[in-house]
């Protein structure tokens, strides 16, 4: 089985028996009340986390927001501008730590 196949995912079931105290418990249940409607959609919070995972490049976590995203109801064009601004945001961040590199001479 490939290193990142999707496949892999069936195993997080496993962290429950695995995990010691509440831990894995505690982390399910965040994570739904993080991800569920609130001021922000459901939606688009499945864009924002799909714009974080491109940016940390965690395949596991493009393709379970990917698919989050379209069955709230996000459209190809939604998706493809997500990968702009993941695509700026790690830009930037380049850019904004190049600041790092100059002599401060003022």
């Amino acid at each position: 089985m490939p290193m990142f196949s999707m496949d892999n995912m069936r195993k997080l079931k496993k962290f429950n028996s695995l995990a010691t105290g509440k831990s894995w418990k505690m982390f399910i249940a965040f994570n739904a009340e993080a991800m569920s409607d609130g001021a922000i959609s459901k939606k688009n919070k499945q864009l924002i986390s799909l714009a974080a995972a491109l940016t940390t490049q965690c395949p596991y976590c493009i393709e379970i927001h990917r698919e989050n995203a379209k069955v709230c109801g996000a459209t190809d064009a939604e998706l493809a501008e997500v990968v702009f601004i993941a695509a700026a945001i790690r830009a930037s961040s380049a850019i904004t730590h190049g600041t790092h590199l100059i002599d401060h001479d003022e």
